[in-house]
């Protein structure tokens, strides 16, 4: 289990988010057929396919900062997500690095620490807000938790486990939410009952972390 985020662990998180969202592209292309645009499992999975081969070169992130291999990734998923996802997963990334600065390595809190300031700067960029059925539902509980078990003393590799519980319960916590962001806000109540993909993908990226983290 790793006692901290180092560089690869982030190349090795990357490829397990590429790997989750491949094997549920159907998953993610059937809720985003309900309430989208019927593409976000293509483009996650094709656009995370970019990133993750554009890591191979240094394949262990050598002589980067952990906040600097952050940064690349945003600018990597700005440029190769497709739809609403790519500016959003961006900013997520491109905020985490920014937080991170200098550092090499990260512990649980130092990633909180680094994750929320990437969700602000996702929420500058999407205006969302909790109740929006949107990625942000399942994002801030995650981090939330991640920040709780820091604080609490917790280790990385408990303390990502209980952001990925955050992030599935934040969600399944969508479905019965009317949206009011994005596409699925011009069905009204037709987006009820339904599960937002963003906050499925999300969840797969929290997921991803939490499994990298505990291998690492």
């Amino acid at each position: 289990m790793a006692t901290a985020v180092t560089n690869e662990v982030i190349i090795d998180w990357l490829a397990r988010f590429h790997d989750i969202v491949a094997k549920q592209r159907a998953y993610l292309t059937e809720l985003d057929s309900a309430i989208g645009d019927a593409d976000h499992g293509v483009n996650m999975d094709r656009g995370l396919a970019q990133v993750v081969a554009m890591l191979d070169e240094p394949a262990d992130g050598s002589g980067v900062s952990t906040g600097a291999l952050l940064q690349h990734i945003g600018n990597g998923l700005l440029t190769s997500l497709g739809g609403a996802a790519g500016p959003l997963y961006s900013a997520l990334f491109l905020g985490a690095g920014a937080a991170a600065g200098e550092r090499t390595q990260l512990d649980a809190g130092d990633l909180a620490g680094s994750l929320r300031a990437g969700l602000a700067e996702l929420v500058r960029r999407g205006s969302a807000e909790s109740g929006d059925k949107t990625m942000f539902d399942a994002l801030d509980p995650a981090v939330q938790a991640l920040q709780q078990a820091a604080d609490d003393g917790a280790g990385l590799g408990p303390a990502t486990a209980a952001a990925a519980a955050a992030a599935v319960a934040g969600r399944e916590a969508t479905a019965p939410m009317l949206a009011r962001k994005g596409r699925a806000s011009y069905l009204g109540e037709r987006s009820v009952g339904h599960v937002d993909p963003g906050a499925a993908s999300a969840t797969m990226l929290v997921v991803a972390l939490a499994e990298a983290a505990a291998q690492g």
